[in-house]
């Protein structure tokens, strides 16, 4: 069984993606727990997309080694755009001594392009998974580690400051 919710899962990545984008875009506060809050519900979200996603592939048959290498480097991929991404975000002390942040053009672009990656990734996996949905359900999985990734690098450049 082949996934044919390709155009669904582009819908829904352009919504989450475009939510996250435009938080990134606004100027706020680097805060000491906030930036850590949607990684973590987006993780939460992420355990269990994977969860459902094996789930809907062994129930045709077992998962094999392909498609879980590829969610793997799916992920890894994620991080380095977070890498990427972190570095594109603008930090400074406010009138107030706060330390402010903000994504750039830049920062827009490589979000764009990650979830480009995803998308063609997960319909990787999901063609080398054979059956279910593994690739299209770890969407906030990838999220999740490319947006903490980042939030904890801005961290750690606004802890410099």
């Amino acid at each position: 069984m082949q996934n044919t919710n390709g155009g669904a899962a582009l819908v829904l990545a352009v919504v989450v993606v475009g939510l996250v984008v435009r938080g990134q875009l606004r100027t706020r506060p680097v805060r000491p727990t906030g930036s850590l809050i949607a990684p973590l519900v987006l993780g939460v979200l992420g355990t269990a997309g994977i969860a459902f996603g094996i789930a809907s592939v062994v129930k045709y048959h077992p998962l094999t080694t392909q498609p879980v290498v590829l969610l793997v480097t799916s992920l890894a991929v994620a991080a380095s755009f977070g890498v990427a991404r972190a570095r594109t975000v603008q930090v400074w002390r406010g009138p107030q001594s706060e330390v402010l942040r903000k994504g750039t053009a830049a920062t827009t672009g490589l979000w764009l392009a990650s979830v480009g990656v995803h998308i063609g990734l997960a319909l990787w996996i999901d063609r080398a998974a054979g059956a279910g949905l593994l690739g299209t359900a770890s969407l906030y999985a990838y999220l999740a580690i490319g947006l903490g990734t980042q939030n904890l690098l801005v961290r750690r450049r606004a802890a410099a400051l």
